[in-house]
């Protein structure tokens, strides 16, 4: 309404003060409200799910496997070149030096690198991947049938 259809001896429009309906009855003969019950997952939301840290801890531990073959090996022929030159210099057949035969080995030890990287990638890190993978689906499924 306007001001121009409001008398000045009208009271101001009444407009009732919004309550929540209370939680529990306050009278004996008023309905209780059930409370709605939801089935508990059987297993945690994967948030706080135990698979996570799992699936960390194994890719840490395949990184690490890895890279330290492949760097533990090169750091070592480093450390024999700087401070075994005798070593690496001595012949071992042929004019084929110690140091020479070790750095060809570098390329055999990255290769088993690779395939221990590999093979702990198929066999550890990925089961747990594809199991958070199709838990996280199952999660997904029961989310939108709610």
């Amino acid at each position: 309404m306007s001001d121009a259809f409001l008398s000045p001896h009208s009271p101001p429009e009444y407009t009732p003060p919004h309550h929540a309906p209370p939680s529990h009855a306050t009278y004996p003969w008023q309905p209780h409200a059930e409370p709605v019950r939801r089935r508990l997952p059987r297993h945690q939301p994967l948030g706080r799910h135990s698979d996570l840290r799992v699936l960390r801890t194994a890719y840490r531990r395949q990184r690490r496997v890895a890279t330290l073959t492949a760097l533990g090996y090169f750091t070592f022929f480093l450390v024999l070149s700087a401070f075994a030159p005798s070593f690496m210099t001595g012949e071992v057949s042929g004019g084929l030096t110690t140091g020479m035969l070790l750095g060809l080995i570098q390329v055999p030890v990255t290769c088993v690198a690779i395939a221990v990287y590999e093979y702990t990638a198929r066999h550890t890190v990925d089961p747990i991947a594809d199991r958070i993978r199709r838990q996280s689906a199952l999660d997904a499924k029961r989310e939108a049938a709610r």
